[in-house]
């Protein structure tokens, strides 16, 4: 099996039965403010733009590039199709051309042509990417790759189903606007980043740790910020508040905890796999990879003069045409979301707040208690605030984006304030402003408060599932010394004793202490050779 690297979580995967081309993206994303890095300009799209299939694990438009796809990739190739239960991403496929699909089910291994097999992990939590994320594990009858982008697995062993993994791909780095784009104070922001960093670091490394691959390449990130805008987000100097950490401080992460197999790979780097070995060979020579890695600012200085046009053009396209109609927002949101809010009744009951779009020159209420969008009348206390330059909002009305997260939010060109936690309930809603979606999400939330059951863990008997997004906590938990339970997959955390959750409101966990007579009794099992999580057994 041969492996060539693209950029962020972009693989071209060569087989005795084929090749696989994976989530190439080359297109600056999310209102221009995305890059691949490093640069990956420098790939012949006529190298990889033939493939016997094409894998494109989500929508979010890093992983998904409608311009590249459209001009370089041939319609011939098969589509390799996540189980998702909304069919937006084939919808979008087939409109760029394809025809050719091969509809995976969530989870069960699939024969290609020529003897290849593969299994892909459909997840489909209304926080998993834009309502959906995958990873594809791809088995030559010899070696093993696990490529799982910036999914987040809540059961990381079925992706052991071929046997143990010789190579694994997965995301290390930060891919969201938190906390950057918060007002809060200097000091506590790089509080909050460190945190932040710290979790994604650690997640990553447990990841590793259940499935043991044999070689290991950090992808899926990070992106780098060209405007100027954005350009101090940049990690020049690995400092540990910025979320944005490269390959090399990943794999010296490795290295320090005693993992070994990790792997750098470039856009454009390659490598043979075999059971024993993956040797990557670079396009560039050893100087350039430390200029790129060592004396960052001015390398993506280069990188941003090279792709000032596009900078350029992104800006323009935020203008109305001259002759165009001045939109009326308040007018056009009230048309649009009011009709939704009436369907969403779990993520308005979930939201249960005012939430201001301070646009500058107007403010727009969605108030999600009365169901209603209204004008502000510049006194009223909203529980969320986003601050956006009005232009980006027309853009996303004339466009009718129903997905702001995968448009606006990823941009970080915003900035935004609340009162009290963080609500996933919101971010949900700016994701799902059509009915088919908005629907998928209601269901969602209306099923994940079951639990499958208990176990036992430092002394609390807790329920299995974390009650965020149904992770596994028999793999992900951790209790500290104050009975505080953090789930590693993305870092929410629980007071056992009270069961609040201390990341966000509603969202309480099942828990209970354990009396001395039951540990004694899970002592007297695990010495006899029984179950130490005997209260699980029902699970």
């Amino acid at each position: 099996m041969k492996v060539t690297f693209l950029g962020q979580a972009g693989l071209y995967i060569e087989t005795h039965a084929g090749s696989i081309l994976c989530d190439p993206w080359f297109s600056p994303a999310y209102f221009g403010s995305w890059f691949p890095f490093p640069a990956n300009d420098g790939i012949d799209p006529r190298s990889i733009g033939s493939p016997t299939y094409l894998y494109v694990s989500h929508l979010h438009h890093d992983h998904f590039d409608p311009a590249w796809l459209t001009e370089h990739c041939s319609k011939d190739a098969t589509v390799i199709l996540p189980d998702y239960p909304v069919n937006d991403l084939r919808h979008e496929l087939h409109d760029l051309g394809f025809r050719r699909f091969v509809e995976t089910a969530d989870c069960e291994p699939f024969e290609l042509d020529g003897g290849l097999r593969i299994m892909v992990m459909a997840l489909d939590a209304p926080t998993d990417g834009p309502l959906g994320d995958s990873a594809l594990l791809v088995d030559d009858g010899r070696t093993r790759l696990l490529n799982m982008n910036d999914s987040r697995p809540t059961d990381p062993d079925k992706l052991l189903a071929f046997g143990p993994l010789d190579l694994l791909f997965l995301q290390f780095s930060g891919a969201i606007w938190y906390p950057m784009v918060y007002e809060f104070p200097v000091k506590a922001k790089e509080t909050l980043a460190h945190k932040k960093r710290v979790v994604q670091l650690a997640r990553t490394q447990r990841y590793i740790e259940i499935l043991d691959p044999t070689f290991i390449v950090p992808s899926a990130g990070p992106p780098c910020f060209l405007d100027d805008a954005l350009f101090a987000q940049n990690d020049f100097d690995r400092s540990p508040t910025n979320i944005f950490p490269d390959q090399t401080v990943f794999l010296e992460h490795l290295a320090e905890v005693g993992i070994d197999g990790g792997r750098l790979m470039l856009p454009g780097s390659w490598g043979e796999l075999s059971p024993a070995a993956f040797d990557v060979r670079h396009p560039v020579a050893d100087s350039e990879i430390h200029r790129i890695f060592e004396r960052r600012e001015s390398y993506l200085r280069e990188y941003q003069a090279r792709k000032r046009p596009l900078l350029d053009a992104e800006h323009a396209r935020w203008e109305p045409e001259p002759d165009a109609e001045p939109l009326d927002l308040l007018a056009e949101l009230r048309a649009w979301f009011e009709p939704l809010m009436g369907f969403g009744e779990q993520i308005c009951s979930g939201i249960a707040a005012a939430v201001l779009l301070d646009l500058g020159s107007e403010g727009i209420v969605l108030d999600f208690v009365d169901q209603k969008v209204r004008g502000w009348d510049g006194v009223e206390a909203c529980r969320y605030i986003f601050r956006i330059d009005r232009r980006l909002v027309e853009v996303l009305v004339r466009e009718h984006e129903v997905d702001w997260v995968n448009s606006l939010f990823l941009s970080m060109r915003f900035s935004a304030a609340r009162k009290g936690p963080y609500n996933d309930y919101l971010y949900t809603w700016f994701k799902c402003l059509d009915l088919e979606r908005l629907q998928y999400a209601e269901g969602f939330y209306a099923e994940k408060a079951k639990t499958e059951g208990s176990f036992v863990i430092d002394g609390w008997e807790v329920q299995r599932r974390c009650p965020h997004m149904k992770a596994d906590l028999t793999r992900f938990a951790s209790v500290d010394a104050s009975g505080v339970l953090t789930c590693s997959l993305h870092g929410w955390q629980y007071e056992l004793e009270s069961g609040r959750c201390l990341t966000s409101d509603g969202h309480e966990i099942s828990a209970r202490r354990l009396t001395e007579d039951e540990l004694i009794a899970l002592a007297a099992a695990a010495e006899a050779g029984g179950a130490v999580v005997a209260l699980a057994a029902a699970d």
